[in-house]
């Protein structure tokens, strides 16, 4: 009895917690409460992640000594096992994909998140990263941030837009706590969750942002993910080469999106889970053993660019000897281009957990340097690399997030100044509208796109999307029973206010139904009471609907049939009607809703 009443005790006080911020406390106010909670928490998420992966990466992986090159063939095969271990085992649930795992807890789930997503993703993560796997850390502490907003918004009774802004809350703190880059936590927020931009979500989400960074300068000073002096001024007549890189970044996005869509779609067709990671590991590996630059996040690439030592990326490869040949450089750079896709798809398609925020970063640069080297090479244009390893970033992150101004302010932020501002908004803005052309949806959004699942960019699909079939059924139609008369149909008339009639057996089942207007001349008749049956004046509808449909199709419906009234049927079964009136009435309550700042 004791064991029972300690389980139920906390249980007990969190009810009572939640019942007097109810009655005490608003919850606009209390949003800013728990705005600074949930932004601390996601700092220290993301601080927690990166000391993880630091540890398994230094300290670990330094015992099989790393300057052997050839231990990078079992390094990934290591940590993705490990990982798909504790997913398939301890977690039993799919945690990758962090981002469009977040849209789509918002398109279909309201905003639930489960509670092992606040630190499963670190786990499993940390693992896959932190043994070489090539991917970036970033997705899984979005997802965890997110999730930690979610759960404690729903843990107090906030309603579902409240839910959706911890979302955001939790996610721009998760960014701004790993880069110390606040306005690119808000901005991603805004640009990728698409989250309204008003200001009762725009100040929790600042308090976030703020709260996450400060927690993060204060553990870790200067000493975030990476963080570089301020670029060389820019000049202006470099302009054409930041165009050139707009276009060039956009053609990179969609061989990134469209070739990680392909190769992930490929491992998924192999059933058996063990050959499906071997695989992976496998190529992953051996692609790690010819460019080095492919272990793990690829940071410590985008710094050695950035400082001028872009050698260090031929370094434990069979390359290394010809690291001041221009040309030979060059083929490295394309095929570190090239293959970055594949060591991802490779790493996640094996069952390894990361993201694709690292990798398209570390495209960028790349993209950048091997550009700028090229017309360096070819030209004699003695152009500086920095500048356009910076622009490289910013444009990719535009063409495969769709978030050219995350990719601006983030590399601002991380730069220290704003002096690089016009050259970023040109290559961002040249290559955001090159993808466009091309890819509609970004890649956190393609795949839910396509399964008609993506509605946090279309308000309209998700205030639909909000409301539910059941609870706009009408069930006050007088029903008729096939073998009734004509007498029958006067009588229904005369009670009912409505002007169909469904017509049901005795098991529930719509035979047809009767229209008041098609019928009107013979109820002036009374001598055809007792000879004309129901039966004999019923028609089966031509349109109808289930209520599992969801209101996108409902609406369709109505569209299509130009009908006043719906009748919903399952499995023939009848339900009742719905009516156009009452599910314009309650998208226009739900919208007013949704829109009451």
């Amino acid at each position: 009895m004791s064991r029972m009443y300690k389980k139920l005790r906390p249980k007990r006080i969190l009810i009572r917690l939640v019942a007097w911020r109810i009655k005490n406390i608003d919850e606009r106010k209390f949003l800013y409460v728990l705005s600074l909670v949930v932004g601390l928490l996601s700092g220290l998420a993301a601080l927690l992640l990166k000391h993880l992966i630091h540890f398994i990466a230094e300290e670990l992986t330094n015992v099989m000594d790393v300057g052997v090159n050839y231990f990078y063939l079992l390094y990934p095969f290591i940590g993705i096992l490990l990982a798909v271990l504790f997913v398939r085992f301890i977690i039993k649930d799919d945690i990758g994909h962090g981002v469009s795992k977040i849209l789509y807890a918002i398109s279909r789930k309201s905003g639930k998140l489960k509670p092992h997503n606040m630190y499963s993703s670190m786990v499993a993560s940390s693992l896959t990263i932190g043994f070489g796997g090539s991917v970036g850390a970033e997705a899984p502490i979005v997802l965890t941030g997110a999730s930690i907003g979610s759960n404690l918004a729903r843990l107090f009774k906030l309603r579902y837009k409240y839910v959706t802004l911890m979302i955001g809350c939790g996610s721009a703190g998760a960014i701004a706590g790993i880069f110390n880059a606040p306005m690119a936590g808000i901005v991603f927020t805004l640009e990728v969750l698409m989250l309204d931009l008003t200001m009762a979500y725009l100040i929790p989400l600042l308090i976030s942002a703020v709260s996450a960074t400060v927690l993060s300068y204060f553990f870790m000073g200067d000493a975030v993910l990476f963080k570089f002096p301020q670029a060389i001024h820019f000049e202006m007549n470099t302009i054409w080469i930041y165009l050139l890189l707009g276009v060039f970044t956009g053609v990179i996005g969609i061989y990134f999106t469209r070739g990680t869509m392909f190769l992930e779609s490929r491992f998924k067709k192999i059933n058996n889970w063990f050959i499906r990671l071997s695989v992976g590991a496998f190529i992953l590996g051996l692609l790690i053993f010819l460019f080095p630059p492919l272990w793990g996040e690829g940071y410590d690439s985008i710094t050695s660019i950035f400082n001028n030592h872009s050698s260090d990326l031929l370094e434990h490869s069979m390359f290394f000897r010809w690291k001041d040949n221009p040309y030979v450089m060059l083929l490295v750079l394309i095929g570190i281009l090239l293959f970055k896709v594949v060591a991802m798809s490779a790493t996640t398609g094996a069952g390894g957990n990361g993201g694709i925020f690292a990798p398209t970063l570390f495209s960028g640069a790349i993209a950048g340097y091997f550009l700028v080297s090229l017309l360096n090479t070819f030209f004699n244009l003695a152009v500086p690399e920095n500048n356009f390893v910076l622009a490289g970033m910013t444009g990719m992150m535009a063409a495969v997030m769709h978030a050219p101004l995350t990719g601006i302010f983030l590399t601002a932020e991380i730069t220290g100044g704003y002096g690089m501002f016009i050259p970023l908004l040109i290559t961002a803005t040249v290559a955001y509208v090159t993808i466009m052309a091309f890819e509609p949806h970004s890649i956190y959004t393609k795949r839910l796109a396509e399964s008609g699942e993506l509605i946090t960019h279309h308000k309209d699909k998700a205030i639909l999307r909000s409301m539910e079939v059941k609870k706009l059924i009408e069930h006050d139609f007088v029903e008729l029973s096939p073998d009734g008369t004509l007498r029958d149909i006067v009588r229904a008339i005369s009670q009912s206010d409505r002007n169909l009639f469904p017509v049901v057996d005795n098991e529930g089942v719509l035979k047809g139904m009767i229209k008041l207007s098609k019928i009107k001349d013979l109820i002036f008749e009374p001598d055809l009471y007792d000879t004309v049956l129901v039966k004999d004046l019923m028609f089966m509808p031509e349109f109808f609907i289930s209520s599992m449909d969801t209101m996108e199709t409902v609406a369709e419906k109505f569209e299509t049939s130009n009908r006043f009234n719906l009748a919903v049927i399952d499995n023939g079964k009848y339900l009742g009607f719905i009516s156009r009136a009452k599910v314009f009435s309650n998208y226009r309550k739900t919208l007013e809703y949704f829109s009451n700042e």
